[in-house]
């Protein structure tokens, strides 16, 4: 595609949460503290809010490569589990023997052991739920349930939720009160301004290689931080469009033009005066003839 061109290594703007990408800057590395020392500090629940597409997977993965060989974490990135696939993901991503077949009350028991084998281990297990705002409640009762757990020192099992706002609106449901009053520590992941959306786009460009002069010229910045309203999946979708449009154009620099053919082609972008549906045509006419 257009590697070559701007002399890339790889894809600086792929979708996938790839935390060799992660920007220790504008709000991440504040948020990835806080988790750190909440964890650290042995509280039973952390919270994680963020919009669509603001970064909470990424934080989350960030997350459980920083935690030390004294934790055990269990990832479960499927929030739609009944209270039985709960606890089944939980002991399955740690790695534990059941017994074939298993009632509910092994379930528990083998668990149970095996936590406070941990413990005794001088090691901390932490469940990390994504998408957390779609769990049932019954699934995050069993949650609470399962941070009863406890030796006389410290809970056997934290829990972080990263979750979209509606998480808020499921932990204000009174069946549910006694976790929200056990949330200790919160973070909301906040839009990039300006000035980070600029950062952003050079700190992904230079871990995909790019050296010199900046690639995207400050005006084409300005219009996808607005276009974007700093939504780094927005971003990113934008600035990839934008790459493509410089490529076709035999541009060496990303310019307003660039950023505006990217915005009017995609349908979250705050709209700049422009025909939707012309990028894709256009675009495909310049590589056609670039190839050629």
């Amino acid at each position: 595609m257009y590697l070559q061109h701007f002399r890339l290594r790889e894809l600086p703007f792929t979708l996938t949460p790839d935390t060799a990408f992660f920007m220790e800057r504008a709000g991440y590395l504040d948020g990835l503290n806080v988790l750190l020392v909440a964890l650290r500090s042995g509280e039973g629940f952390v919270k994680v809010i963020g919009e669509v597409g603001t970064g909470k997977t990424l934080l989350c993965r960030r997350l459980i490569n920083s935690l030390g060989d004294d934790f055990r974490c269990a990832y479960l990135p499927n929030p739609y589990l009944t209270p039985a696939s709960l606890l089944l993901s939980v002991v399955e991503e740690l790695g534990i023997g059941l017994p074939n077949p298993c009632t509910q009350h092994q379930l528990l028991r083998r668990l149970n052991t095996a936590l406070l084998e941990f413990a005794a281990a001088g090691r901390r297990v932490v469940v990390c739920l994504d998408e957390a705002q779609a769990v049932p409640l019954q699934t995050l009762e069993v949650l609470r349930l399962l941070t009863n757990l406890e030796t006389e020192k410290r809970k056997l099992v934290q829990v972080v939720l990263f979750g979209q706002p509606e998480l808020d609106e499921a932990l204000d449901k009174p069946s549910i009160r006694q976790l929200r009053q056990r949330i200790s520590f919160s973070y909301e992941l906040l839009p990039l301004d300006g000035h980070a959306v600029d950062l952003y786009l050079s700190h992904r460009l230079a871990v995909a290689g790019h050296e010199g002069v900046r690639l995207f010229h400050r005006r084409a910045v300005d219009h996808i931080a607005r276009a974007s309203r700093g939504v780094p999946r927005l971003i990113n979708i934008l600035a990839h469009k934008s790459l493509m449009a410089a490529y076709g154009h035999g541009s060496a620099q990303v310019e307003r033009r660039h950023a505006r053919l990217a915005i009017d082609d995609t349908a979250d972008a705050r709209a700049v005066p422009r025909a939707r549906g012309w990028f894709a045509g256009r675009l495909q006419h310049w590589l056609m003839g670039h190839a050629s």
